[in-house]
């Protein structure tokens, strides 16, 4: 039995309760002492990285890729002069709280180390500013090519070397086929002579047929820079006098989400509802397309156009540009589809023949086609590929003797290469009998754009049989 009085108790209890508070308080301020010291040091640090993405694979397939650096700090506005990109490629810059990002314009080179570094980089906060960077290297290239054979067609995806090709899809009859970051989309012929569009994913797989506007015809398939989004013209088979559609213009996302959706018409009030060429406009949602009569319209989804007069065929428009190159009765034009403003093609400062096609570049210039002639200016037969620059300056890229023929040219995505497609043997190469006739035997000749000899030609990456590259947003003509 305890013999400790009950006010004794109470004293001890209230000594206990005033020991803990004590305690309470100084492990409190011990541990704000050590946040507000740790807050401390981190402001007179700087910002300090904690993170980094990016997607090296999805740089080098399309522009508008990110690197994204989240540091310890809210940070101040970086400018863009405060970064830099080794090598050198266009880029945007953005800050939003304790993250900066790169938005890299272009699509950048493959198979390269890229050095991004930021300067003077400085928290909302008062302190020291840092500077800190990021390495990554970007994977290899790789294609797909298409090859009609005998009893079938084969599409093979495979590297710049030709060794590594791998069959993707095999079908009995593929017309032609396009490519997006996320899928392949292939236009096929049936053994009952049916149009059909089947998708797949980049390796052949989860394959599944899009939604048609009837039995009939495709043709001219493209696909869009980005949006997984590809267009095509279709003409209905029981078209005759009494109408049907006739070279009409739809549009139909490759989403697995959307993979019921029914093909979307593109109209023009008031135009010729027939479509001789279109491209996608990189960047938006508008389409350049030629009717049949010869009008020049810039077109949204919902058929809203600007008329851009009249025009003989389009050959291009550059990735992640807005200059359009435009065949006109009086000559070759480059159109800003900004403002509508045109200018003249840049001549060049080298002799060069009539332009067979021009092929617009993001990063300036173009790449052309021309027929060498002899001083009296007659044809010789041979095809000159040249590069010609924003000033008029002339680089000799390929040679196509006279016994062949050219029948495509693309660039990768990063415009680092280029691809000719050739018909060897013109004479004795016949085409086949599809809808999109190709000769029997075709080569894609792939050059390196950033290398040169002594004599400044490019080294010619390799040479590879089938046609088609993925880097081709449109068919051969």
């Amino acid at each position: 039995m305890s013999t400790e009085s009950p006010t004794r108790r109470t004293r001890s209890r209230s000594r206990h309760g005033r020991s803990f508070a004590l305690t309470f308080a100084v492990v409190v301020g011990i541990l704000a002492v050590l946040g507000i010291g740790g807050a401390a040091a981190s402001v007179l640090q700087g910002p300090r990285v904690t993170s980094v993405q990016v997607d090296p694979e999805a740089a080098v397939a399309a522009s508008g890729s990110r690197l994204i650096v989240t540091t310890t700090q809210a940070l101040q506005e970086v400018d863009p002069s405060q970064v830099t990109v080794e090598p050198a490629t266009p880029f945007g810059v953005d800050t939003s709280g304790r993250s900066v990002g790169v938005r890299f314009t272009l699509p950048l080179w493959d198979d390269t180390e890229y050095t991004v570094t930021f300067r003077d980089v400085r928290g909302t906060a008062t302190g020291p500013a840092a500077t800190f960077e990021h390495t990554f290297r970007t994977p290899p290239e790789e294609v797909f090519l298409l090859q009609r054979g005998e009893a079938s067609d084969t599409i093979f995806r495979t590297d710049l070397t030709g060794e590594q090709a791998e069959p993707v899809f095999t079908h009995e009859h593929i017309e032609d086929f396009r490519a997006t970051t996320e899928h392949l989309v292939m236009s096929v012929r049936t053994e009952d002579d049916e149009p059909q569009l089947i998708v797949t994913d980049p390796e052949g797989r989860n394959e599944r047929p899009l939604p048609l506007p009837g039995d009939g015809f495709v043709s001219n398939l493209q696909s869009a820079d980005r949006g997984d989004l590809i267009g095509y013209t279709f003409s209905a088979a029981d078209l005759g006098a009494d109408g049907g559609l006739e070279s009409a213009l739809f549009t139909a996302s490759l989403k697995d989400s959307e993979a019921d959706a029914a093909p979307q018409s593109i109209e023009v009030e008031g135009a010729d509802p027939r479509v001789a060429e279109f491209r996608f406009v990189p960047d938006t949602d508008s389409i350049l397309l030629l009717s049949f009569d010869g009008s020049l319209l810039l077109t949204s989804p919902d058929g809203q156009a600007t008329s851009l007069g009249i025009a003989n065929g389009i050959d291009g428009i550059a990735r992640g540009s807005s200059h359009a190159i435009v065949d006109r009765a009086e000559g070759v034009t480059v159109v800003d589809l900004t403002d509508g403003t045109e200018e003249p093609l840049v001549v060049p400062d080298a002799p060069l023949g009539p332009a067979s096609s021009v092929l617009p570049l993001a990063t300036g210039g173009t790449v052309r086609s021309t027929a060498v002639l002899t001083p009296e200016g007659f044809p010789t037969g041979v095809t000159s590929v040249d590069r010609v620059a924003d000033d008029g300056a002339t680089s000799a890229l390929m040679s196509v003797p006279s016994s062949d023929g050219l029948l495509q040219m693309c660039v990768s995505p990063s415009e680092r290469y280029l691809a000719v497609l050739v018909s060897p043997d013109a004479v004795d190469n016949p085409y086949d009998t599809y809808m999109l006739p190709l000769p029997q035997r075709v080569e894609t000749h792939i050059l390196d754009l950033t290398s040169a000899d002594p004599e400044g030609a490019p080294e010619e990456v390799v040479a590879m049989a089938g046609s088609s590259i993925s880097w081709c947003q449109v068919p051969p003509l």
